[in-house]
């Protein structure tokens, strides 16, 4: 950047910035005293050719062509303004795509499931003692009934247990890795949808994975492993139809989720709640696909 001359009068000199500016040299104004206005060049390389039609400015300023380009000039800039509102459009276009890239922090919701799941496993030691949490279970009963085992509890008014199994842990590598899980992908869905889909979410498949694993194998199972596995299934089916929702997982944690997911079927790992995995996952699956159709 260098100063080429000055210019008494401000019309002058903004008249002959355009026609710089239509001669393709950036230039910029400075008032300075006793002087008047100072023509600054941005481009070395353009000094030369800027001085000599500064000389010529000077020797004729009312010459008809430059009040001419100054139009001109203005035509340019808002042409220029409008190319760089599309650029700053398809950058934030860029950006909502590839929010999943970015860093997110603790859902609220998500915080107040671990919490809940923490105490639980702190009031029942570890699954060790379940006394005092038997009102979380999805029933005490070992009753049935025509159609199946019977649900008591909740049919006089208990329905909170149609969700609350998801709290319980036993042993503390089963409540470490769900928690893990649940802060990534529920604290994922916070930030780039909201809690309260998260909370519908959860309560959702809470209740459909806690049936089918009731009516799979009996009344005596817990974790959040099935709501994981639902959140895991919804963010990789959206994620992978409507990329703009940001959400997003890499490959590599799928594989190794369904690895999991497959291996508990496998007398490897015995006592886990197969069909919780299983409904959870499949109706993830389909609400995450069935969402990303109105984007599509």
């Amino acid at each position: 950047m260098r100063l080429i001359g000055h210019l008494a009068e401000e019309k002058a000199a903004r008249t002959f910035t355009d026609y710089l500016y239509v001669q393709k040299i950036e230039s910029h104004l400075d008032y300075e005293k006793p002087d008047g206005w100072g023509i600054w060049i941005n481009d070395e390389d353009k000094i030369e050719e800027a001085t000599r039609l500064l000389t010529a400015f000077q020797s004729n300023p009312a010459d008809p062509r430059y009040r001419a380009e100054a139009k001109t000039a203005a035509e340019l800039r808002a042409e220029a303004e409008k190319g760089d509102q599309a650029y700053r459009k398809k950058v934030r276009d860029r950006q909502r795509l590839f929010r999943p890239l970015t860093a997110y922090g603790f859902g609220p919701v998500t915080l107040v499931l671990i919490v809940i799941s923490v105490l639980v496993a702190i009031i029942s030691k570890g699954g060790d003692d379940l006394r005092p949490i038997m009102g979380l279970f999805i029933t005490e009963s070992t009753a049935s009934t025509p159609f199946g085992p019977a649900l008591p509890e909740i049919m006089h008014g208990q329905v909170w247990r149609l969700v609350t199994p998801i709290f319980i842990h036993f042993g503390l590598l089963h409540i470490f890795f769900n928690m893990i899980w649940l802060r990534d992908l529920g604290s994922m869905i916070e930030a780039r949808q909201s809690s309260w889909r998260l909370a519908v979410l959860v309560l959702v498949i809470a209740v459909v994975s806690n049936l089918a694993q009731f009516y799979y194998g009996g009344p005596a199972f817990g974790g959040m492993s099935g709501v994981v596995y639902g959140l895991l299934g919804y963010i990789w089916m959206r994620g992978k139809f409507d990329p703009g929702c940001g959400l997003y997982l890499h490959p590599t944690t799928v594989t190794m989720m369904i690895i999991w997911f497959l291996a508990c079927f496998t007398p490897l790992i015995p006592h886990v709640a197969n069909a919780t995995h299983a409904a959870g996952l499949a109706l993830g699956l389909a609400w995450g696909y069935l969402s990303s159709l109105r984007y599509r």
